[in-house]
């Protein structure tokens, strides 16, 4: 059996493990919150390392790849720094590819509703956000509001681009709880920002900020999202959201985050190398492959 560990800054309480079988082989997974410590999920990325067959790094990011271009997240990085063995994820691999395939299994569900989507940010998640904007949604990123509190919508790609190149170098060196919520502050819910919920027909994006900034109703909505438990189709389902479309697959009543179902793909693979998604050479050509001959779509549920 292989076996791939999520070590996640997030809270415990969302801890799960699982079982499956991908490409002949049965890997176990399993998600380890450590409820905003990040030295103690340093030590568990050290302590495991060579014991696991992969990694992933849960309730943050390594870095932030728009149109092909890198960003570190410096203060991430001392994670996974004492890491020499186990090849390490951030979800970066799905991101780029799965996930682009949600807006084509949102289509069939608009049945007349506008094309409009708010994303609550999206240099985290760009193939989220690529695969609206080709399928041609009105698009509002939430990355200011949501990431740094600032109050300003961007409308369009080239603004979410032009805000990337000034802030992301910025943003990438602040403490990672400053621009995301981390352990227990997952669980706070302080609506802001509803008069773009409200002129949404789908909310896309990570399911921390949704659960964390959204009103009270989502009469009639469609969330896009993953790393979802019941109690957040619970939480959807009593504010009215129609359909629900997770970009991972429901194991056993929950979808994990990007970064574990890309470490089980490493892990189910018997993949060695260290993961550089600032040079990747044929990485993300051979996960959009992984991808498609497993035919792990997003998967649609309604509420």
């Amino acid at each position: 059996m292989k076996r791939a560990v999520s070590v996640s800054i997030g809270s415990s309480s969302r801890d799960k493990a699982v079982s499956m079988e991908l490409f002949g082989e049965t890997v176990h997974l399993e998600r380890i919150g450590t409820d905003g410590d990040m030295e103690k999920a340093a030590r568990l990325f050290q302590e495991l390392d060579g014991q696991v067959d992969a990694f992933g790094v849960g309730g943050a990011i390594l870095g932030l790849l728009i149109d092909r271009k890198w960003y570190d997240f410096h203060s991430v990085m001392p994670l996974v720094s004492h890491v020499q063995h186990t090849p390490v994820a951030d979800g970066t691999g799905l991101k780029d590819t799965l996930e682009r395939q949600a807006a084509v299994v949102v289509e069939p569900l608009l049945d007349g509703m506008p094309r409009r989507v708010f994303h609550m940010s999206a240099v985290d998640r760009y193939g989220l956000a690529r695969g609206f904007l080709d399928s041609g949604y009105e698009s509002v990123f939430g990355d200011l509001m949501f990431a740094l509190g600032i109050p300003i919508a961007m409308h369009s790609d080239a603004a979410l681009k032009r805000m990337a190149r000034m802030l992301i170098p910025i943003m990438t060196r602040l403490p990672f709880n400053w621009v995301y919520p981390t352990g227990e502050k997952q669980n706070q819910h302080t609506p802001k920002f509803g008069k773009f919920f409200e002129w949404a027909t789908v909310i896309a994006g990570d399911c921390h900020y949704i659960t964390k900034y959204m009103p009270h109703s989502l009469e009639g909505k469609i969330i896009v999202t993953n790393t979802t438990t019941q109690t957040d189709r619970e939480l959807f389902k009593a504010a009215g959201v129609r359909y629900l479309v997770t970009t991972t697959p429901m194991l056993e009543g929950r979808s994990f985050g990007t970064n574990m179902m890309e470490a089980s793909i490493l892990a189910a693979k018997g993949w060695k190398e260290p993961i550089n998604y600032a040079n990747p050479k044929d990485y993300f050509q051979r996960m959009t492959q992984a991808v498609a001959d497993l035919g792990m779509k997003p998967k649609l549920q309604e509420l």
